[in-house]
């Protein structure tokens, strides 16, 4: 006969002094690691769940290109993007971002020569354009339909229908303190002028109002509505021919040129005829 003797306990599996099962070690680090990665790839994904589902309006527009557009990005990545960016982001220390300036700001500085720009300068000057008219919408396309902006309004003749007196009396309060009475330009601060208007079309004008290129504030449509931007442009037109009853207009550049005028021209007949008159007594 044979008796049952009682199981021997696993040393391993048993407290030290016997009395229970001994307690599991610490987790090793990379247990620990890797919980902490599945945890955060977890929240992750329910925080990107939760905002696909609560805002899916804010996803990428990739809505096709039209043609007008499609035209001017291939404008663009060959004359443009070394200074403004693969995607009109801008490029630090060259060109600004051009996402939100419109197509307004483009065609302006497009069409008026102004951009590409030759080199760094206080200002860019004007200068032959480029590109023809077209091209300039066609870029200004592209950029309006990449981050939108300013637009300007459909047609040539955007001073058609103005009021000459309205606008001469809103351009004497706005713009003839840079531009000068007769919109012949004037000298700013650090090497920055005014340019002369007389080169510019409608459309620039317009354009100049509405986006404020380089010095010039804006004057957005809480500023200047539509029609008092075509009083200023049909005024600025009247500019142009316009007569001088006076005489000699001297450039129109106002009372310095033309008190320089008496005193160089007046003073020297002056002093001629004295001369004269002492010579024949």
């Amino acid at each position: 006969m044979t008796s049952s003797s009682p199981a021997r306990k696993d040393p391993a599996r048993t407290r030290p002094d016997g009395t229970g099962p001994a307690r599991k070690g610490p987790r090793s680090r990379l247990r620990r690691r890797v919980g902490s990665a599945v945890r955060l790839i977890a929240a992750l994904l329910f925080a990107g769940g939760i905002y696909t589902a609560l805002a899916p309006g804010l996803y990428a527009d990739d809505k096709p290109l039209s043609a007008a557009a499609q035209e001017g990005k291939a404008l663009y990545d060959n004359s443009c993007v070394s200074c403004h960016g693969r995607n009109a982001q801008g490029v630090e220390g060259r060109g600004p971002s051009l996402i939100g300036v419109g197509s307004a700001a483009v065609e302006f500085q497009v069409s008026s020569g102004r951009m590409p720009l030759a080199r760094q300068e206080a200002q860019a000057q004007r200068k032959p354009p480029m590109f023809t008219d077209e091209q300039a919408r066609q870029i200004g396309q592209y950029i309006q339909e990449l981050g939108g902006g300013p637009q300007l309004p459909a047609g040539e003749n955007l001073g058609e229908g103005g009021d000459i007196a309205n606008g001469g009396e809103l351009f004497r309060e706005n713009c003839s303190s840079c531009h000068a009475f007769s919109s012949g330009g004037g000298a700013l601060s650090s090497g920055k002028f005014a340019p002369p208007m007389a080169d510019a079309t409608e459309r620039q004008i317009y354009a100049a109002m509405l986006t404020g290129p380089q010095n010039m504030p804006v004057f957005g449509d809480n500023q200047l509505t539509p029609q008092e931007k075509a009083d200023v442009i049909a005024y600025v037109r009247n500019l142009e021919t316009d007569k001088d009853p006076g005489g000699w207009n001297l450039g129109r550049y106002g009372p310095v040129t033309e008190g320089l005028a008496i005193f160089l021209v007046g003073m020297v007949v002056l002093v001629f005829t004295t001369l004269w008159i002492a010579g024949k007594s």
